[in-house]
């Protein structure tokens, strides 16, 4: 059994390297994908936000997004456990409000798009959380951290170097 200690002094494997710098390449196209992000947070709680961009993030298997989402969850006051338990959110629903699952549920759906829609039932109780302009929004949010996870995850952005601001 190793100890928490001796892992520590293990030495890590390196960081590997990201294949290339697509905000500075494309810069016309993260900017835009930056004014997306921002006016669709206009309409969604910040906690909410946290949650969904974690949860996507997750889901997309996006290491860079899931790292910067996450320490800025922690840096607004999001809590550890609340975090960790997302990605098995199913078994541990008494962690979120029935707005958050609404979020959750719509997050997975409209980010795994295997049966080609987003079911009506989840929606529906999507609906039923957020009124229509909150929910337009939540779906622009859902949207663009998708569009950012595969960037991410197509140019292999490199975790492990964010600061969060606040």
């Amino acid at each position: 059994m190793t100890t928490h200690a001796a892992h520590e002094t293990q030495p890590r494997l390196p960081e590997h390297a990201p294949r290339l710098d697509w905000m500075k390449l494309a810069p016309d196209v993260f900017k835009a994908l930056v004014r997306l992000d921002a006016a669709a947070k206009q309409g969604v709680e910040p906690r909410i936000l946290d949650l969904v961009k974690i949860r996507a993030s997750q889901i997309n298997r996006c290491a860079f997004c899931l790292d910067m989402h996450s320490l800025d969850a922690l840096a607004a006051g999001e809590s550890a456990q609340r975090i960790l338990q997302l990605s098995a959110w199913t078994e541990s629903r008494h962690f979120y409000t029935s707005q958050e699952i609404a979020a959750i549920e719509l997050t997975e759906a409209i980010t795994v798009l295997t049966d080609g829609f987003v079911p009506d039932e989840v929606y529906a109780r999507a609906a039923g959380e957020f009124d229509e302009t909150e929910l337009a929004h939540l779906i622009a949010a859902i949207t663009a951290i998708n569009a950012f996870n595969r960037f991410g995850v197509s140019t292999r952005m490199v975790p492990g170097h964010y600061t969060p601001s606040a």
